[in-house]
């Protein structure tokens, strides 16, 4: 079976094309202003205008409030919200229940204790995404889509009771390793299919795509 593939921070016409052409399970719009990868409500909406009905959209939200993620939902019609930030078990059960949109929790890995807190969001969310936590000096570091990896033995031989995606420094190169570590059967990628910061490569993006079909 296939692994499947969230291309996240999609930001451009011809990004989407190629993950759409593709065949990526999910493609990931970023409502966070300070990422290079960031779009507008408008934007979002008519990037997801040609986008078939069988490919997940999902919103990228870092700690927002309930204002910002209404004024998206309005405009944007988005299958999964993400949470990326500091969000509390409390504040996921509270945006799942007053928006109805399924959520998925991002958790920021360093360590064996990140990994284990992750079991404060299984009861509240619907997925769990489990990403490389910056270093504390790493300059200008975003709360995801830093080109980090974590230690992926950390997740080796885990089990959770929800689906989950791996995430963090995965690149085309790399993603066969990841996944057969991790036992990842769906994985989320950012800045490994980049030219550039914040600029996605639609040759990358289909050599990732490639390679999850192939696992």
């Amino acid at each position: 079976m296939a692994v499947l593939a969230k291309i996240c921070g999609i930001n451009s016409a011809p990004a989407m094309v190629a993950a759409v052409e593709g065949r990526a399970a999910y493609v990931g719009l970023v409502f966070y202003p300070p990422s290079p990868r960031a779009v507008t409500p408008e934007q979002a909406a008519s990037l997801n205008a040609g986008v078939p009905d069988h490919i997940a959209k999902v919103g990228l939200f870092v700690d927002a409030d309930d204002v910002t993620l209404q004024r998206v939902l309005d405009v944007v019609a988005l299958d999964i919200l993400q949470l990326h930030g500091n969000e509390t078990p409390q504040r996921v059960a509270e945006i799942k229940k007053m928006f109805g949109v399924p959520v998925m929790k991002a958790v920021r890995i360093a360590g064996p204790d990140d990994v284990a807190r992750a079991a404060d969001f299984v009861a509240v969310s619907d997925r769990l995404l489990f990403d490389a936590q910056a270093p504390a000096d790493m300059a200008g570091a975003l709360p995801g889509g830093n080109g980090l990896a974590f230690d992926w033995q950390l997740l080796a031989e885990k089990e959770w009771p929800l689906p989950w995606m791996l995430s963090g420094g995965l690149t085309p190169d790399n993603l066969a390793q990841a996944a057969a570590v991790t036992g990842a059967v769906c994985v989320d990628v950012s800045s490994g299919v980049e030219a550039s910061r914040g600029v996605k490569d639609p040759e990358k993006i289909a050599r990732f795509l490639a390679v999850a079909k192939s696992l």
